[in-house]
């Protein structure tokens, strides 16, 4: 059965969304609550040291997610970036469905748009391309794009500047909780840590206020970096209210994930976070997860655990921790 995706929707130009990507009432950005005048954390990583760590871990705690500006990647190789992306969705809807994923079978890399398990859950208004970057051992280049012919060069280049910002960051995290700066890095295990690159690409929507690009989520990651284009659409949930990101040009978004959460603790917090979209211009999002191996044990670090503060989270494998959240099983 041929996928629907949602970009040849938008090309069909709906004055109205089809009713299976109409949210239920509560979950409507129309009907939800926002802060206004809230700015979340933005921080530069080229401040003194001592600084840096108060502020980042801070940051995780409070709010599970922050910006970073001087993290020392070009802004030539960030626009380089968003052009390649750009470029793959605009090419003809053959060529893209030539990378075709099905995560019914296994296969999430390649193209994508999600698909429901049964007739109760809605669609979100989003097309995407994902792919391993990382580590090399189980990288499969036949999943990235040929065209444009510059996407594996680019995207290597920012492979590379997202493993030195990674490691730069779990320093600092690591730090934050009082331990050694290797500590999360070698509890998400050194080498083998996979990043995930994920181009999102959400078309206009006719009817924004009653869609979602990305529903309510928490990352199965233990950080994920994005960088999104100009237009706006992301929030995260903070003190019982969704709070926009706004666009700062070039800087870093930065989320706690689920695996951080576990590894501190709980001291990390994994944001809550969600996407709009928007009426009249397309948003897109690079984002990279950066996760453990599926054969890596996850628990709280033990040096984090004593008579006043107990473990708060079973140990287990990523693999499990995968499939208990797609299939929405007790963690």
């Amino acid at each position: 059965m041929e996928v629907v995706r949602v970009q040849n929707l938008a090309l069909d130009h709906l004055t109205e969304i089809p009713p299976q990507f109409i949210r239920p009432a509560n979950e409507r950005p129309e009907n939800t609550k926002a802060s206004e005048g809230v700015n979340v954390p933005l921080i530069s990583l080229s401040q003194p040291y001592h600084l840096l760590v108060k502020e980042i871990a801070e940051a995780a705690s409070e709010w599970g997610f922050f910006q970073v500006t001087d993290h020392g990647i070009s802004n030539t190789l960030i626009q380089r970036l968003k052009e390649v992306g750009t470029e793959f969705f605009s090419l003809p809807h053959e060529e893209k469905e030539a990378y075709a994923n099905d995560p019914s079978i296994g296969k999430f890399e390649g193209y994508g748009t999600k698909m429901t398990k049964n007739l109760d859950q809605k669609l979100e208004w989003v097309d995407y391309f994902f792919h391993l970057m990382a580590p090399p051992s189980k990288v499969n280049y036949d999943m990235w794009p040929k065209f444009p012919s510059s996407y594996r060069d680019v995207t290597e280049e920012y492979n590379k500047e997202m493993l030195r910002v990674t490691d730069k960051v779990l320093e600092v995290l690591s730090e934050g909780l009082g331990s050694e700066k290797k500590v999360l890095k070698c509890s998400l295990g050194e080498e083998e840590i996979q990043a995930e690159m994920k181009i999102n690409m959400y078309p206009p929507c006719p009817q924004p206020q009653w869609a979602l690009g990305v529903e309510p989520h928490t990352d199965m990651s233990a950080l994920t970096i994005l960088i999104p284009n100009e237009v706006p659409g992301l929030q995260v949930w903070k003190d019982d209210s969704w709070i926009s990101v706004n666009y700062v040009q070039n800087a870093l978004l930065i989320h706690v994930g689920d695996q951080l959460e576990v590894l501190s603790n709980g001291k990390y917090k994994s944001v809550l976070h969600r996407s709009l979209v928007n009426k009249e211009e397309m948003r897109m999002s690079w984002a990279v997860f950066v996760s453990p191996p599926h054969e890596a044990v996850i628990g709280p670090i033990p040096s984090l655990i004593n008579h006043q503060n107990p473990p708060k989270y079973s140990t287990k494998t990523y693999a499990d921790y995968r499939y208990r959240k797609f299939n929405k099983l007790p963690q």
